[in-house]
């Protein structure tokens, strides 16, 4: 790819939400959006080697493919009544300059229709992984492959689950529009939902060869980062965020030069982005001191406890268990039990630990997740009781499913098996 290639390419990337939001707005038609877009970054890659780069990019390529997408609806309108026409759309003259329409397009009203596509391919009535597909698609400018590859589905499955998200919001009539102030906090969370889900299966991958997906955990970092420019007041944005940059401020730690998982305890510090953390426990701080208590913010309050610690063993993990205790009030779920669970282990001893451990695993709700039996199987280790250890671990392995994870599974096993 040419330098003009990858400079239009990154530009798609960058600007997607931004030009497809006002497209799809006045289109009212995904498809039809995305089609004019392409056509746009096509007469880019025609005119702007010989006419240079236009002030607003983002400006230019809207204009160009709303122009685009006028003049074929006014071939369409040759083609069919007039008044039938006129049901579908509107459709205004087009112009065949487009820096003519450049004026016209408001960069403020660019950022209200970005809020509104985030929103719109965020509504609860959407399957969550049809979301999640629909926002990288539409708000992170990733292509159908690129997602596909990134969920480990194949290209056709992907392709057919963006086709089912936007025939849904066509025929359910989902509005494309920012919800009112009523609606607002509830749907705010399925967006943090959603960039949260995309942060987290590039920061630990669910299956593959890869533990961390850098991509995606980047493309998350920036659609909060959107986000919060549009919703600029939620303290939950700013809890988000600064959880995401916390957590991926350790990539270049959380793995060896083998693709292996280094645990927390062993990372090398010197090798985590100490800017990052920086930022990130701003943040939170922030967030918190708006008096707004919401579980990101406290997820990345945890984390902060974490990346600013000197060492492992300097870690306050009794802060850290307080800060599980108010997490599991407020927003109880088994995830957060297991994490409590863990940090009770290292403020309180791995037999108080493992008590806890032990209950989660009776009421079943995960005993599908390998994590549960990972962490029983290491207390159970640290507790000298091997046999017990070792078949936390063959538990742990059978759902494991990274190879990563599984090869840290692996050696902590022939360990416990040698007595190690």
């Amino acid at each position: 790819m040419d330098a003009t290639g990858e400079a239009i390419e990154h530009l798609y990337r960058e600007h997607a939400g931004q030009v497809l939001g006002p497209l799809i707005r006045q289109l009212r038609d995904f498809d039809a959006a995305e089609d004019a877009f392409h056509e746009a970054l096509i007469v880019a890659l025609e005119r702007w080697p010989r006419d240079g780069r236009p002030d607003s990019p983002v400006a230019w390529l809207v204009a160009v493919a709303r122009n685009r997408a006028r003049d074929r609806l006014r071939r369409e309108a040759r083609r069919v009544p007039k008044e039938e026409a006129a049901e579908r759309r509107e459709v205004r003259p087009p112009t065949s300059d487009p820096a003519d329409l450049v004026e016209e397009i408001d960069m403020v009203t660019i950022a209200d229709d970005q809020l509104r596509l985030i929103f719109t391919c965020c509504h609860p009535a959407l399957a969550p992984e049809a979301q999640v597909a629909l926002t990288l698609r539409t708000s992170g400018g990733l292509t159908t492959t690129e997602i596909a590859r990134a969920f480990l589905v194949p290209e056709a499955t992907m392709a057919q689950r963006l086709v089912r998200a936007k025939r849904k919001i066509k025929v359910a009539g989902i509005p494309f529009a920012t919800p009112e102030p009523a609606q607002r906090a509830e749907r705010l969370d399925a967006v943090l939902h959603v960039i949260y889900l995309i942060f987290n299966e590039g920061y630990s991958a669910t299956a593959g060869d890869q533990l961390i997906r850098r991509e995606l955990c980047a493309e998350a970092i920036r659609l909060g980062r959107v986000l919060r420019t549009l919703v600029p007041d939620e303290p939950e944005v700013d809890g988000l965020i600064a959880l995401m940059l916390l957590h991926d401020a350790r990539r270049d730690a959380r793995v060896d030069d083998h693709g292996d998982l280094v645990l927390l305890a062993d990372q090398d510090r010197a090798r985590w982005h100490h800017a990052q953390i920086a930022e990130g426990t701003a943040l939170v701080e922030q967030a918190l001191a708006r008096r707004r208590i919401g579980p990101y913010q406290l997820e990345a309050a945890i984390a902060a406890v974490h990346a600013t610690s000197p060492s492992a063993e300097a870690t306050d993990w009794t802060e850290i268990t307080a800060l599980y205790g108010v997490l599991a009030r407020i927003a109880p779920s088994p995830v957060v039990s297991l994490n409590r669970a863990a940090a009770v282990a290292m403020a309180d001893g791995a037999g108080a630990g493992l008590a806890l451990l032990d209950d989660l695993d009776r009421d079943g709700e995960l005993s599908g997740s390998y994590l549960l039996h990972s962490a029983r199987a290491d207390l159970l280790r640290r507790l000298g009781r091997a046999a017990e250890a070792h078949a936390a671990y063959e538990r742990a392995l059978a759902l494991v499913g990274t190879g990563p994870e599984e090869r840290f599974l692996r050696r902590r096993l022939a360990e416990v098996a040698e007595g190690g």
